[in-house]
């Protein structure tokens, strides 16, 4: 049933202490396609991003320049930049693991661009193979050199709140990685809970633990269903760009226990029903993530594509 059937009341203004817009960053062509298992032609991951692009999705994370051997779903990033049509008022970011990745992406053209670091030692050295300190080695001719060429670099905290070989984290250790990739040239940081353990409490110490939540955005996993209340938590804080995945799809390849992203259909009937502006129509992300999952072959994970599409 579409939305405007429904009959649910809708604020018309935000409450105290919430943004009044909110920039959602869509992850399901990246994060959310990369952990299936099989590959996906291109032809689909095109529509997947024009359909998205026509729901009102500004920022759309396209595709990933890793190797092919660590995430072979992503093997076809120059084929689809070079199929993408791009459209006016929408960024198409790519992730950029090393230099080679990053010759690659300016190759295609790409004009934003997101690294991905470590808040642990342990996630480090089994996503990177690099230790906690030799990751910055990594990232810096890589900010730089795209800084250079004018582009604007997004850098990825993972393991922020929890980490399955770790346990805890210290928010002092987040602190640290994420301020260096800020001093290194970084725009914005998206701090991570990569396994999705994280809480309200905290991610309020967390937030708090930082300066300032202007640089800040936050990337929720859902695996005990606290997503939605971490990213209420964060907009009440001040963060104003949430990472989300259309369907709820994702994981992370390195960490097992990751479940799925927070569903962006979720997260818009959060926004909605708030008053917060997206931008985004629901409806036409509920049809795009429905006619997804036929593809995939199995139903959406995001509850409100279920209680929309059944």
């Amino acid at each position: 049933m579409p939305v405007r059937e429904l009959g649910l009341p809708v604020r018309v203004s935000s409450p105290g202490g919430l943004p009044e817009r909110v920039t959602i960053w869509e992850v399901g062509p990246r994060d959310g396609l990369q952990n299936e298992q099989a590959v996906i032609p291109v032809e689909v991951k095109l529509e997947f991003l024009d359909r998205l692009a026509g729901a009102g999705l500004t920022t759309i994370e396209a595709t990933s320049f890793v190797h092919p051997k660590w995430v072979p779903q992503l093997a076809d990033a120059e084929e689809l930049l070079a199929g993408l049509r791009f459209r006016d008022g929408v960024r198409y970011p790519v992730l950029v693991p090393n230099e080679r990745g990053l010759d690659r992406a300016l190759a295609a053209g790409v004009r934003h661009i997101a690294i991905f670091a470590s808040a642990t030692e342990t996630f480090a050295n089994r996503n990177l193979n690099r230790t906690l300190d030799e990751q910055f080695a990594m990232f810096d001719p890589v900010v730089t050199r795209a800084r250079a060429e004018g582009l604007d670099v997004r850098g990825y905290v993972s393991m922020c709140f929890g980490d399955p070989w770790e346990g805890a984290v210290d928010p002092a250790q987040v602190v640290a990685v994420g301020t260096r990739l800020l001093d290194m040239g970084c725009s914005q940081l998206s701090l991570g809970d990569t396994i999705g353990v994280a809480t309200a409490g905290q991610v309020e110490s967390l937030l708090g633990a930082f300066p300032s939540v202007e640089p800040l955005a936050v990337h929720f996993h859902d695996t005990y269903g606290q997503a939605l209340s971490n990213t209420l938590a964060a907009l009440r804080l001040g963060v104003s760009t949430v990472d989300s995945s259309a369907g709820g799809l994702g994981g992370c390849p390195y960490a097992e226990s990751a479940t799925g992203n927070l569903a962006t259909e979720d997260l818009v009937w959060l926004l909605d029903g708030l008053g917060v502006r997206t931008g985004v129509d629901l409806d036409a992300l509920a049809d795009t993530s429905a006619w997804l999952a036929g593809k995939l072959g199995r139903p959406s994970p995001s509850r409100v594509v279920r209680a929309l599409r059944g």
